[in-house]
């Protein structure tokens, strides 16, 4: 008897345990619905509990995106996404495992009202609304600009950092880190589930701290947490703060190879890629927007006078003198690939005058690099030989204002 008693003990305390192991059921979606005109329209979607959510917007063409945790859309049999009003149709699914999302394509630009979260009572459900009116083309892409460059206050209730003005600078060189990835996108992911998008936000925090510690620049990142931005919104944040030197920061995977490829590299740009393994990593980062479900209409090309295709061509030779130097002071630091020196297309580096470079930390696909990427004394190391490589890069600006002090 008492061995039974033992054992029904233990076989309760184990199912108890497999059950907390089980993942937290989804929020259910049961309802959506689209009411109004052609002036102001209402979006509303009927859901089992309150979750978090975040609006943004997209131009050219126009679409409202709602961002939501997973879900399960639990819509009657008969139901059917049908339009009304600005907008014209809309579809929904999951982008990302964790994440889900609705698409509003609109009959023309909008302007986001507001948006709430009704909380459920007796029998109604949770709701989540949207109220959208009638814009010109201009205001709605400048929603979407604001949205692109993190100036735009998040309609989760949590407010992005606004961008500083050109007005706000000092003499000091200005510096843009890039943390890759972000929010819906997680970038890579190494066999122990180390994600790209957290190692290299915590590496840009960390490189951040070090260079403020030096007292000679103004230092920005594009994200400071867990958000995504699109590629060439990480552009125009660089071009808003009027940057000297812009560093993307990524932690890459391959299939290829995976067990013997690892160790950092630095990239410029470069229509024509180096090397094969150049050419994909650039292929696979440009992707990151489709994947997130980003407007991927042509960007409009820069003005093709001489005055920008000389301001090019300096940037270009200020990104390569830079990664030269990086590579130098890395080589000390932490294991690099064979020719750590490399270009391609990378759609994030494309700036005509800014001096840019995209600094890959190593493979998540290798598990020696994961296990190094996690590493706080590593972190140590490698951001400390890119502070070395940055103060010989501005060396001469850094000696100019140290004598007009």
């Amino acid at each position: 008897m008492l061995f039974l008693a033992l054992l029904l003990a233990f076989l309760t305390v184990f199912s108890g345990a497999t059950d907390a192991l089980e993942p937290p059921e989804r929020a259910k979606v049961v309802d959506a619905r689209v009411a109004g005109d052609n002036v102001r329209t209402r979006f509303i979607i009927d859901m089992d509990r309150e979750i978090a959510y975040h609006v943004s917007f997209i131009a050219n063409p126009n679409r409202v995106i709602i961002d939501l945790p997973e879900v399960e859309f639990d819509f009657p049999e008969e139901f059917e996404a049908e339009g009304r009003g600005l907008v014209e149709s809309w579809r929904y699914g999951q982008v990302f495992v964790g994440r889900s999302r609705v698409v509003l394509d609109l009959t023309g630009p909008v302007n986001l009202d507001k948006s709430f979260l009704l909380p459920g009572v007796q029998d109604q459900p949770t709701r989540l609304v949207l109220d959208l009116v009638e814009a010109d083309q201009a205001s709605f892409e400048k929603q979407a600009q604001e949205f692109a460059l993190g100036m735009r206050p998040q309609h989760s209730g949590k407010s992005d950092r606004a961008v500083k003005t050109a007005a706000e600078r000092s003499d000091r060189p200005v510096i843009v880190i890039d943390p890759g990835h972000g929010g819906i996108d997680s970038g890579a992911v190494g066999d122990n589930g180390t994600l790209e998008k957290t190692i290299v936000l915590r590496f840009a925090k960390f490189l951040k701290e070090k260079l403020e510690e030096e007292g000679n620049y103004t230092i920005h990142l594009t994200r400071d947490d867990d958000r995504f931005i699109p590629l060439r919104g990480r552009v125009n944040i660089a071009r808003e703060l009027q940057a000297d030197l812009f560093i993307s920061v990524h932690a890459d995977s391959i299939l290829r190879g995976a067990s013997t490829t690892r160790g950092a590299s630095i990239y410029t740009l470069s229509e024509r890629a180096s090397d094969r393994l150049a050419e994909a990593l650039a292929q696979r980062e440009n992707r990151s927007d489709l994947l997130a479900g980003v407007d991927l209409s042509e960007e409009p090309d820069e003005v093709g006078d001489i005055l920008v295709d000389l301001a090019r061509r300096e940037a270009k030779n200020f990104s390569i003198h830079f990664a030269r130097l990086a590579v130098e002071e890395l080589k000390s630091a932490t294991k690099l690939i064979n020719n750590p020196l490399r270009s391609a297309g990378f759609q994030v580096l494309k700036s005509y005058d800014i001096p840019s470079v995209l600094i890959e930390l190593g493979f998540l696909s290798n598990s020696l690099d994961e296990k190094m990427l996690g590493s706080d004394e590593w972190r140590d190391r490698v951001s400390f030989a890119l502070v070395q490589a940055i103060n010989s890069f501005f060396k001469a600006r850094i000696a100019q204002n140290v004598q007009q002090d």
